[in-house]
């Protein structure tokens, strides 16, 4: 009568460990690159134990994860969803408790999450899950697990030992995998902080400041250009609002796609929702033919639409549907048309006023305030004017073949005190004026406009200050109601609103004698 094994058929499984712990040393030996030898392990240790699959983990100190590093019996996509956390599941109890755990039936444990998404039982039969921790230098550094068929004749004490000898050969591989590993995710976390950090300090490259409140405007540019959200630009005209929109279509994901600019102020009220919405042939007088609009021509990118508070009220009515469901109809068509576009508005306007006074609708304020950004105006950031300067002087020498080298300190001062209504563009003109102007290639205070002379650009300041200066207005004003009063005091208080007692007062300490008005 022949013998037989029950626990591994024909030959007692442990006439072999030698011959397979030898080879697996040899393999070791002649390691030249670790996970594809590791896999070569695995597999030499799943077919000895005749089991179903097997798979070494690697923990992650830094970010105290647990990942799949090589696997025998599963596929690509199997391996990449076996990631635990530390003390999750049993392989992250394992890790935790750096002990071994063997579980006799995994579809019957709650232990078992299955994240590769493997079959629990094969032809009917229960599997049995063995996981050992991978020990260095007294650290675990990941786990080695079979999975095999149920037998119930096996002492899994036997399979602990031979996988606990297994990982203590492989533990210095493994340590040098988790180390390489550890040191990836240092340098992931360093790019994801350098991609933060450059997120703050973005500015366009279409855009000159660097004043605080610029850099404010910059980091909102930022924020909201890997949207698709609604954008609403506000702020005085001539500040660059454009600009800004350039700078979030440019920055954003549809930036290779189209960027369609429309100027509503521009446009006459009898033309602008075939501008915006296109026509069919035949809608009106003219309509020779189909067009496509501007929202129908920027699909998959972005529509600028400048001046919005200038569109009129039965335009706004076809705009709040568009930007609500991204639908709309041609002039004269009955074709529902679909677009997916970005939305990004300016207004210098005051749209809340404009909507007390019935001109803009509030519920299309609302569509399109969705993400408002304000622009400053250049009186708020004059920090930012010496090198605006600087870039318009570069600008007008390359466009008027001119060769000016510098702007005067005077000049700038002159420059830097000035409030700017008009804004960049306003300061842009003065700088083509004075390049235009300048005779010795240097700007000079007397190039630039005589809008720009100041009292302090002049030396021409009001001595004493505000006193003195309220004093001479006090002065002149009460002189002027005892002329028109002819002298009388009484009348000439009623004219001032003042008491006679206070225009009394007042008339001693200037010495301005009332009798001498008397005509």
């Amino acid at each position: 009568m022949e013998f037989k094994c029950k626990k591994a058929g024909n030959e007692c499984y442990g006439l072999k460990e030698l011959v397979l712990l030898f080879d697996i040393s040899q393999r070791l030996i002649q390691s030249k690159e670790l996970k594809h030898d590791l896999s070569g392990i695995l597999e030499m240790v799943v077919k000895y134990l005749n089991a179903e699959r097997g798979f070494l983990t690697i923990f992650n100190r830094e970010s105290e994860s647990i990942m799949i590093e090589s696997a025998y019996g599963l596929s690509p996509a199997q391996q990449a969803r076996g990631r635990y956390k530390l003390g999750e599941g049993i392989t992250g109890r394992v890790v935790e408790m750096a002990r071994p755990v063997v579980i006799d039936k995994i579809s019957k444990s709650n232990l078992f999450l299955n994240r590769t998404g493997l079959e629990l039982t094969k032809n009917g039969h229960e599997l049995t899950y063995i996981c050992i921790p991978v020990i260095e230098e007294g650290k675990v550094t990941g786990t080695l697990s079979v999975i095999r068929a149920y037998n119930p004749y096996i002492s899994y004490d036997e399979d602990n030992r031979l996988l606990s000898i297994i990982g203590s050969m492989i533990s210095r591989s493994v340590r040098s995998r988790q180390e390489r590993i550890e040191e990836m995710e240092v340098l992931r976390q360093k790019n994801i902080q350098l991609q933060q950090q450059l997120k703050v300090d973005f500015r366009p490259a279409n855009i000159i400041g660097n004043s605080g409140k610029m850099r404010d405007v910059y980091s909102l540019v930022s924020m909201v250009s890997e949207t698709s959200s609604t954008v609403l630009i506000r702020g005085e005209s001539g500040i660059g609002k454009e600009l800004i929109a350039d700078a979030i279509h440019f920055s954003s994901p549809r930036a290779k796609k189209n960027f369609i600019k429309v100027n509503c102020s521009a446009l006459p009220d009898t033309l602008i929702e075939s501008e915006l919405f296109g026509h069919e042939r035949g809608a009106f007088t003219g309509a020779e033919s189909r067009r496509k609009g501007r929202f129908e021509l920027a699909d998959g990118g972005t529509i600028f639409l400048d001046e919005i508070g200038d569109i009129p009220l039965s335009t706004q009515v076809k705009l709040l549907r568009l930007i609500q469901q991204r639908e709309f109809e041609r002039l004269g068509g009955t074709e529902t048309i679909r677009v997916d576009v970005r939305i990004v508005c300016a207004t210098n306007r005051n749209l809340e006023e404009m909507i007390q006074k019935n001109e803009f609708r509030e519920d299309l304020y609302y569509r399109i305030n969705v993400f408002p950004i304000f622009v400053p105006p250049l009186r708020d950031r004059r920090n930012d004017i010496p090198a605006l300067v600087d870039h318009f002087i570069e600008k007008f020498n390359k466009r008027n073949n001119a060769k000016i080298i510098r702007i005067t300190t005077s000049a700038l001062n002159m420059l830097m005190i000035y409030r700017w209504p008009g804004n960049i563009r306003e300061l842009e003109n003065c700088i083509e004026r004075a390049c235009i102007l300048s005779k010795d290639r240097v700007i000079h205070s007397y190039d630039l406009p005589p809008s720009l002379q100041t009292a302090d650009s002049t030396n021409t300041k009001a001595p004493g200050g505000l006193t003195y200066t309220v004093e001479q207005v006090e002065k002149q004003l009460i002189r002027e109601a005892l002329t028109s009063s002819k002298g009388n005091i009484a009348k000439a208080a009623e004219e001032l609103k003042v008491t006679e007692r206070m225009l009394g007062i007042r008339l001693k300490k200037y010495n301005i004698d009332a009798w001498r008005f008397k005509v």
